[in-house]
């Protein structure tokens, strides 16, 4: 379906955990919401996936190393048997999560399968991205919207917990935590242990317990372990001052927990054994999945419950990240906007914002404008850089012609160095005047410029964004905000 009213992209999430690897192919419909005597108003109106690729275990050369052509074989075997092909998808997100993100080829991973993925999929990593799409592909972002109440989703996989807190189906807040299922390996129906991360021996010092690889370990033990870890995830969600083990798990800051806290989802590969009815019964039980998983589960209910914490059940648990992903990655931009199209898509564009300590908005002249603009892309940019750079701001507080003809001047004026260097002008703005700004540049600016200019997006600073090519006639233009920053401590 592709006319001027109702359009459909296909989507893919494609997400490569610690323990697990998967992907979701989706459909999204595009729909001009307004009526015909109004602007246009294109909105995402209908997700539905098509097709879920089996759970496979994330294929690795060692602890450190992702094995990239196994995991490219994966995804297209998944193409295969969902009958599509790279040229089929639209958009979408390859994402990176867990302690898969520290591996020192992950970003050499994201990029190629980007390319392997579609035109306009795009890879991103980083534990405060994940927690958001976990979220929203659990159900909490929603169960916010629909209740009006805040819930607080906590994606537990194999080697980091997630938080995201939802307020009337936004993420108000995010953390990152450096536990999971996965952080103890054990050879899969005994109890021989087969690898123990760096976290985990960080645990066990403080509980004052040891064991070596290819020892054999107590139920008690992985119960002492487990409860100490769950504990420690169940804080973040309470304590405004953590604990020093709590504190040396962070991979984030901490919640700031200045909203109230009653409810809890749980999802990620974690989360079947958090709802489960009984605790596994011995250590065969627990490393049937080659780690200790389940027992982090059972564990983890009971430090949320012993708490007061009220645990609600989402929609998906393991799958809830890639569904995110797959389903939430991309936004639309306004409906006034203006672009060159020829230009478009645009990978990797970093976004400066200018305007941050202005408490009255944008500056008043022209050269106070221009002086903030190349402050910003200074301090982003070194000289003969030509790397991509969108300019991202509320707007004025007014949109008078006078008002958004100072912003064009001093954009203009403020971007004169970087412009004889890329010929190349992309400005994000909240309000909804795209358009008029775009024409004013252009009419002002007299050289050659591949001007894109877009509205009704909010995006934060050193955020990185794709720019996909225009939809519905024109009128919009997917954007997918992301990081590319890979997580370093150990």
């Amino acid at each position: 379906m592709n006319d001027a009213t109702v359009q459909t992209m296909i989507s893919v999430g494609i997400d490569i955990g610690t323990t697990t690897t998967q992907l979701v192919i989706s459909r999204l419909t595009l729909e001009n919401t307004a009526s015909a005597a109004l602007i246009p108003r294109v909105e995402i109106t209908g997700k539905e996936v098509i097709h879920r690729s089996q759970i496979y275990f994330t294929p690795l050369l060692n602890h450190h190393l992702v094995n990239a052509v196994a995991v490219s074989q994966i995804v297209e075997n998944e193409y295969r048997r969902a009958g599509v092909t790279s040229r089929d998808i639209d958009t979408g997100a390859v994402i990176i999560t867990g302690e898969t993100a520290k591996k020192e080829n992950a970003k050499a991973i994201l990029e190629a399968l980007a390319d392997f993925a579609g035109d306009f999929v795009v890879a991103t990593a980083g534990p405060n991205l994940e927690s958001v799409y976990a979220g929203k592909g659990s159900g909490a972002a929603a169960f916010s919207s629909e209740r009006h109440q805040i819930i607080i989703n906590v994606d537990v996989g194999g080697g980091t917990s997630n938080y995201a807190v939802f307020q009337e189906g936004e993420a108000i807040d995010t953390a990152c935590l450096n536990v999971g299922g996965h952080l103890i390996e054990i050879e899969p129906g005994t109890s021989r242990v087969s690898y123990i991360a760096e976290p985990a021996q960080a645990v066990m010092k403080t509980l004052n317990r040891a064991i070596t690889i290819g020892e054999e370990i107590s139920l008690s033990l992985l119960r002492e372990v487990s409860t100490a870890m769950a504990r420690c995830v169940v804080e973040v969600l309470h304590s405004k001052v953590p604990s020093e083990v709590t504190r040396q798990l962070l991979m984030t800051p901490s919640l700031t927990l200045n909203y109230p806290v009653a409810k809890v989802m749980i999802s990620g590969g974690v989360a079947d054994h958090v709802y489960s009815d009984q605790p596994p019964s011995s250590v065969a039980e627990v490393s049937r999945f080659g780690d200790f998983g389940p027992l982090l589960g059972w564990t983890l209910r009971e430090a949320l419950l012993e708490t007061g914490f009220e645990l609600i059940k989402p929609l998906e648990t393991v799958r809830a990240t890639v569904i995110g992903t797959g389903t939430q990655s991309v936004n639309l931009s306004g409906s006034t906007i203006h672009v060159e199209e020829q230009t478009l898509p645009l990978r990797n564009v970093l976004v400066a914002l200018p305007f941050t300590n202005c408490q009255r908005g944008l500056p008043e002249t022209a050269d106070q404008i221009a002086g903030l603009v190349r402050k910003a892309v200074n301090a982003l940019t070194t000289e003969g850089d030509n790397h991509l750079i969108a300019l991202a701001m509320q707007g004025p507080k007014t949109l008078t012609f006078q008002d958004i003809q100072i912003l064009a001047h001093g954009i203009i004026a403020g971007m004169e160095d970087y412009l004889t260097r890329t010929h190349t002008l992309i400005v994000i703005i909240e309000k909804d005047c795209g358009k008029i700004l775009g024409q004013s540049i252009s009419a002002l600016y007299a050289k050659p410029l591949d001007l894109i200019c877009i509205d009704q997006l909010s995006v934060g600073s050193s955020d990185y964004i794709d720019i996909g090519k225009p939809l519905m006639g024109g009128r919009v233009v997917p954007v997918v905000i992301k990081t590319l920053v890979f997580e370093t401590k150990k």
